[in-house]
Order: structure tokens, then sequence, then C-alpha cells
């Protein structure tokens, strides 16, 4: 893609609650990122607007990436990363 095609590709906007706005159940679950993480990845935020939908997010990926698996994490952690980078997603 060109440079001119790219400034004129429109990105979807979905608001986020930045760590420092956030209020009961959202900061528990953002408080328990920052101390698993060091921080709270962007993949959070962007579901944030629903906290108890963010708290299942995290169930799922949490049981896919953690649990037992014929797949090793290395290999489970190695797919993650070849799909994201397939999407272009860089969260």
């Amino acid at each position: 893609m060109t440079k001119r095609a790219k400034a004129n590709t429109k990105m979807a906007y979905i608001r986020q609650t930045e760590p420092e706005h956030a209020t009961g159940l959202l900061k528990r679950i953002y408080d328990d990122a920052i101390s698993r993480a060091g921080r709270v990845w962007n993949i959070v935020k962007l579901s944030g607007l629903n906290p108890r939908t963010t708290q299942a997010h995290l169930g799922l990926y949490g049981s896919i990436m953690k649990l037992d698996s014929s797949l090793t994490s290395r290999i489970r952690e190695s797919l993650a990363i070849v799909v994201s980078r397939s999407n272009d997603c860089f969260y």
C-alpha cells in the first residue's frame, strides 16, 4: 500500500478506559493485569467497556494459553504471535 493510500485509509475507533479512570470491576481487572504483566495491554482496554466481558475474555485466554494441552506453552505463544502478525495486530 502506498503512503497516499495509507493516509486515506479510515481506521475504526473504540473508546478505551485508561487505568487511571477505571473503577469497580474494571479497576480490579486492570490492577491484576498490572501486577501480572506490569501494564494493561491494549487488547484488555479494548474490551473494557464491558468489564464482565473483559473478565470472561481473560478467563478464556488463560485457559487456552495456560491449562493442559497437547501443545507446549512455547508453541501456543508462537502461534499467537504468528496469527497477530498476520492480522497486523500489534498489541
